[in-house]
């Protein structure tokens, strides 16, 4: 074996375990809240995708069930904090950080739905105006649909603020 097929060969390695690190990931965390789901008494199924090597966590419920909407809580706040326990529970485990994304009844997805439509919206005031747009604050997954957005537009944006007050700001240019 040359030193070329060497490096390949490690490549393909590094790729398997990568996935099944990832995969591993999201069996630690299913159980997490499976157990979490079963201490609380709720029903829910959980589905495990894996996107660009992150793990997608998603506890599907029936529309009418209240009781799973508890763990959303307002504007998402029960929900972030049951997803960064989570990662704590997989570090815990496996001893590696994780980027795992949880979420509960479809509500990041709505999320991330509407904040695609505030984005576009505030593509069309810049681009109607020349002037920038300053959006609400938000947490860096929904400041990531937010570039991508504006970056799809060919506009440019940029993250400002410190902490809670971070947000999105966009522009025609730089």
């Amino acid at each position: 074996m040359n030193a070329e097929q060497a490096n390949a060969s490690e490549d393909v390695t590094e790729e398997v375990n990568e996935s099944s690190d990832i995969e591993a990931e999201g069996d630690h965390a299913a159980d997490y809240i499976e157990e979490l789901l079963d201490i609380a008494d709720l029903d829910g199924d959980i589905d495990i995708e894996v996107r660009n090597n992150r793990t997608y966590l998603s506890v599907l419920a029936a529309e009418d069930d209240e009781d799973i909407a508890g763990l959303i809580g307002k504007n998402g706040k029960t929900l972030d904090a049951l997803q960064e326990l989570t990662r704590l529970a997989v570090l815990s485990s496996t001893g590696e950080r994780s980027r795992l994304i949880l979420d509960v009844a479809g509500h990041r997805v709505q999320r991330a739905d509407a904040l695609r439509d505030q984005a576009r919206e505030a593509i069309a005031k810049v681009q109607e105006s020349g002037d920038v747009e300053h959006m609400k604050p938000m947490s860096p997954y929904e400041r990531k649909i937010v570039h991508d957005v504006v970056a799809e537009a060919g506009l440019y944006s940029e993250s400002e603020g410190e902490g809670p007050r971070r947000h999105v700001v966009i522009s025609a240019g730089e």
